[in-house]
């Protein structure tokens, strides 16, 4: 599986409960934040979850 790396490029303020927690999930505390994960079925789910919130780039 390749890497991907998620970065979070727009504020949870106005955001509902279950993306809240999904991007803490991610371990996301503030715009900027980023991670570099192995890209699978979980992975993607909750990038579907943050797709509006998120940039996703192939590392």
């Amino acid at each position: 599986m390749e890497n991907v790396k998620v970065t979070l490029v727009k504020s949870l303020i106005a955001c509902k409960p279950n993306q809240k927690l999904t991007a803490k999930s991610l371990g996301f505390k503030r715009i900027g934040d980023s991670i570099v994960c192995k890209n699978d079925k979980v992975l993607a789910g909750k990038i579907k979850v943050l797709s509006h919130l998120v940039k996703v780039e192939n590392v």
